[in-house]
């Protein structure tokens, strides 16, 4: 018997098919509603092992949409939303910030007012917003709390501040129930090759050049992405409505430090001679806005949930290099575009 309907944005996308995971796996009693747009980073084979569940389903669909949001609350009547779709990419920003505002702002808006439409201001429902460490824009020295002041500095982390002031306008408004949760970088398997690991691991696995942004001194606290999973489904069942939680793994490294470790531990999994990869770094014009260091303060989160991170960066990251060298067909799928033929497959032509 089904005791709750979840929708989950953006459950194809990298964090997003581990959060469906978890909640199709942890919760056979709840269904789980999958709603993605399936863009260049929505990826139906991050599903394969679950899509077949009684409780889970997978809708097409873009939450700038507003008419399609509306009739899909109305149809469903969902007990909760789990907000994970977005543009996420900065460097994607700083060519297209148009694309950004659509989806990230446009589209919360439209989830929000089709949630306040279906639900009012019942207690009972949960509208959760995934959000970014970003959207506090760069800290020299402690590390940011969830009292710390926004100050995005780049067209991506400037969208994700505007729908985090959208959600919380509609508490603050309309009484939405709602819960804002803004996490340090994240990374794992299913992770799509454009972002700073598995970009790196891509193209040591062939022979390409390494680019790291200025002199590589950027500093970015790292998560596991099962880790980040498992504090979203504690947040979501027991954070406080109206709150905002900051999620880290206490965890910085400078990017040139990480590149080399990761070129070490590339090496020693391929057989190659020690610093055979890292001759492939090379050193690229730094990107507008670069933010110089993120660092998050997760004790409440610790403290008022009983959350922390599962495992150290050197036990994740290892277990995230032999996923990706287990999987060089995925890797090989989404890099050539091929994962696209997946949808068409499973369900254009049911």
């Amino acid at each position: 018997m089904i005791s709750k309907k979840i929708l989950i944005t953006g459950g194809a996308g990298f964090i997003g098919s581990h959060v469906v995971r978890l909640f199709v796996n942890k919760y056979p009693d709840y269904e789980i509603v999958n709603l993605d747009k399936l863009t260049y980073a929505g990826n139906l084979e991050n599903l394969r092992d679950i899509e077949k569940n009684p409780n889970y389903r997978f809708i097409k669909g873009d939450i700038v949409d507003a008419p399609s949001m509306l009739k899909l609350f109305n149809e469903e009547n969902f007990d909760g939303v789990i907000h994970l779709a977005a543009e996420s990419h900065v460097d994607r920003s700083l060519e297209n910030p148009n694309e950004f505002v659509m989806t990230n702002i446009i589209g919360t808006v439209n989830l929000l007012q089709a949630a306040l439409k279906s639900w009012g201001n019942d207690p009972s429902k949960r509208f959760y917003h995934i959000s970014t460490d970003e959207v506090y824009g760069s800290i020299d020295g402690g590390l940011f709390t969830e009292h710390t002041s926004i100050d995005p500095q780049s067209p991506y982390s400037s969208s994700k501040a505007g729908s985090d002031h959208f959600v919380k306008a509609f508490h603050n408004s309309y009484k939405l129930p709602v819960l804002i949760s803004r996490c340090s970088n994240n990374y794992g398997p299913n992770h799509f090759p454009e972002k700073l690991i598995p970009l790196m691991i891509n193209n040591i696995l062939e022979n390409k050049q390494l680019p790291v942004y200025g002199k590589g001194e950027n500093i970015r606290d790292w998560l596991y992405v099962e880790d980040h999973a498992s504090a979203i489904d504690a947040i979501f069942h027991k954070g406080k409505t109206g709150e905002v939680y900051n999620i880290g793994g206490n965890n910085e490294w400078r990017n040139i430090d990480l590149v080399n470790f990761l070129c070490s531990l590339m090496d020693k999994k391929l057989d190659r001679a020690e610093g055979t990869s890292a001759k492939l770094i090379t050193y690229v014009k730094d990107r507008p806005g670069h933010d110089l260091r993120y660092a998050i303060d997760s004790s409440k989160l610790q403290n008022d949930l009983g959350w922390s991170p599962s495992l150290t960066f050197e036990v994740g990251l290892e277990r995230t290099v032999d996923w990706y060298l287990n999987n060089k067909e995925w890797l090989s799928h989404v890099t050539s575009g091929q994962y696209k033929e997946y949808y068409t497959q499973m369900y254009n032509k049911r």
